[in-house]
């Protein structure tokens, strides 16, 4: 009755591979290290003689090496020590110059045949692995003039290619007013409008002998606008982070216009803050040469243009209209100029982009087209009543104004640029995407190693003391039942680290907590099971036939239990954020390897160590 067929043993000796496989890679702790790379967009790769160079570098300040290695295009320097780790870092940076970057990491000291089976341990959270994290506040009034300065530019961009002659796009507040001289303009705009700018509320109505056109935001699409901002830069910040190569990043909304960045292991909190904050693009606009510098220096700026300056101070006149943003570009990488020397960025548009600089360029040749570099500084303040004060400062600087010399399409280059690594940082941003909104950083915290070394060993204390009381527990009141229910937890805790670990998840404390949690929900379908044994023997069932009932009318009870608790976790994951998130993930999978360790595993191991014998009575 009570006895195994082969393919049980064969899937819990499967069972028992997987767990030791995917969890013992874990067993292994990383160890600190810097690596080199060369910098592709510039054609600079690292090789033999850069990997001597920087062991004697290394070797020269003392620093103690453990490997060092070139792989992959990287070299990977091994070191013993965090302190070592930082010393060299900023030893290589000096003496290597900015030609090849270098970056503190840590190395997996994995076995490289786990490795080569996909075995790696878990990703440690802030909480555990130290880092930095922020908090951004995101500046939603930028984010509506630049909505607003965007919708004005598209209603002139209809009205003129629709041909519709007005007195210009005259802006109140949140609304656009356009004039005409006749009532069939008005109705062909109006008309024109309703289709193109569903978003706004469009009335019409007549002043004199003017037929005026109203187009207005509504508070649903000031709403949008900020909603749309929001979510564009947890984007853009994404994507940066990426740049920065940092592991499972948390990044997520808090409220309606913050931004939570949680950065792993990053030990540069001060590079960070740099790429995060900055909020670079570009603006490609016409040069206007109808029209007298000098005027413009005087004060006599002609309509439609605006006086902009070089970065060396010189003015420029260039038109209002923006022909196109870096929010149109999609690719960009730092380069060096063949023929004339210097830096430069190559771009590459999306089509709205490259048909806009294919029909201005193609339409302009002989004339000049300007790139203006943008970005907005946000200062924050206490003034004398104790209040937060925020000063936003626009820059503006024209970094070149090339004469088109043929029709451009979808690739162009921007030169100009002179300082050092100038092409890179702002490839970097414009490849990663310009945020829709500033930011700006109001909460920064950063969590030092020690403090998470101290939460691990706080945190694996919590599960073994928790792991072993259970376990005597179950030893003491079932006996032998209780043995093979400790051997059930023992692997069940094992395959939620392997599982953990196969999918690369972040363990952070709150899932430490999951598993201290699964530990002692575990056992509660053994009980289950062992309870109706007791049961079935007291009211005279033979050992044999009680085993069998005991595990088949406790698994509906088993399943039920289990999956009210699934149910609840799975709404924790969907509603809850980062760190809930993480305790609901561990509780999902622990509810599930319970199941599995405590009906399917015990249940081989009772029929192993039961199944054949002659039973007078149970040990339980």
């Amino acid at each position: 009755m009570n006895r195994n067929p082969i393919w049980k043993y064969l899937v819990l000796a499967l069972i028992l591979m997987f767990g030791a496989i995917y969890a013992t890679p874990n067993l292994f702790q990383a160890a600190p290290g810097v690596q080199i790379i060369g910098d592709k967009t510039r054609n600079i790769s690292v090789d033999s003689d850069v990997l001597s160079r920087a062991s004697t570098i290394l070797k020269s300040h003392d620093i103690e090496i453990d490997s060092i290695s070139l792989d992959a295009g990287k070299i990977k320097a091994r070191l013993q020590s965090e302190a070592d780790q930082t010393k060299a870092r900023d030893a290589l940076k000096t003496e290597l110059g900015r030609d090849y970057p270098v970056a503190m990491t840590d190395f997996q000291t994995t076995p490289s045949w786990l490795q080569n089976m996909g075995a790696a341990p878990m990703y440690l959270g802030l909480d555990l692995r130290g880092g930095v994290h922020f908090l951004l506040q995101v500046d939603m009034a930028e984010a509506q003039r630049k909505a607003i300065q965007n919708y004005q530019q598209d209603i002139r961009t209809m009205l003129r290619e629709n041909k519709l002659y007005n007195s210009g796009v005259n802006r109140k507040d949140n609304s656009f007013v356009v004039g005409f001289k006749t009532q069939e303009l008005r109705d062909k705009a109006l008309n024109q409008s309703l289709r193109q700018f569903s978003a706004l509320q469009i009335d019409d109505s007549e002043e004199g002998d003017k037929f005026l056109l109203t187009l207005s935001l509504t508070e649903n699409s000031i709403k949008e606008i900020k909603k749309s901002a929001l979510k564009k830069n947890i984007e853009a910040l994404r994507n940066r982070v990426d740049q920065l190569g940092v592991s499972e990043p948390v990044i997520q909304q808090q409220g309606l216009d913050r931004i939570v960045v949680q950065l792993p292991g990053v030990k540069d909190p001060e590079l960070a803050k740099e790429i995060l904050g900055k909020t670079a693009t570009l603006e490609v606009r016409m040069v206007d040469e109808d029209n007298a510098l000098e005027s413009s220096v005087r004060g006599r700026v002609p309509a439609g243009s605006q006086r902009y300056f070089y970065r060396d101070g010189r003015a420029i006149l260039l038109k209002k209209r923006l022909l196109y943003s870096g929010d149109n570009i999609i690719d960009a990488s730092a380069g060096i100029d063949t023929q004339r020397g210097g830096q430069i960025v190559n771009i590459t548009l999306d089509s709205k982009g490259s048909a806009v600089n294919s029909d201005v360029t193609g339409k302009n040749i002989g004339k000049r087209m300007a790139v203006v570099y943008v970005e907005v500084l946000v200062e924050t303040s206490i003034n004398a009543a104790g209040e937060e004060v925020v000063k936003r400062k626009r820059i503006e600087e024209v970094i070149t104004a090339p004469v088109i010399n043929e029709q451009l399409g979808a690739r162009f280059q921007i030169s100009g640029l002179n300082e050092p690594g100038e092409a890179q940082s702002l490839a970097l941003l414009l490849r990663a995407g310009s945020l829709a909104a500033p930011v700006y950083i109001i909460e920064e915290r950063t969590v030092g190693p020690s403090l998470g070394a101290e939460n691990i060993e706080k945190g694996f204390k919590s599960v073994l003391y928790g792991f072993l009381a259970v376990l005597i527990f179950m030893v003491v009141y079932y006996r032998v039942f209780g043995t093979v229910a400790s051997f059930a937890l023992c692997l069940n805790l094992v395959i939620i680290v392997a599982v953990l670990s196969l999918l690369q998840a972040t363990l952070t404390l709150p899932g430490v907590a999951g598993m201290v949690l699964t530990v002692g929900m575990a056992v509660d379908a053994n009980v289950l099971i062992f309870e109706r044994i007791r049961e079935e023997i007291k009211a005279g069932a033979p050992p044999q036939t009680a085993i069998h009932r005991g595990y088949d009318n406790a698994f509906s009870t088993i399943i039920d239990a289990n999956l009210t608790t699934l149910i609840a976790a799975l709404v924790l994951f969907q509603f809850g954020t980062g760190p809930i998130k993480g305790f609901a993930i561990t509780l999902s999978i622990g509810i599930a390897t319970s199941m599995l360790t405590a009906i399917f595993v015990s249940r081989i191991l009772v029929n192993l160590f039961y199944g054949k014998r002659r039973l007078d009575k149970l040990a339980i």
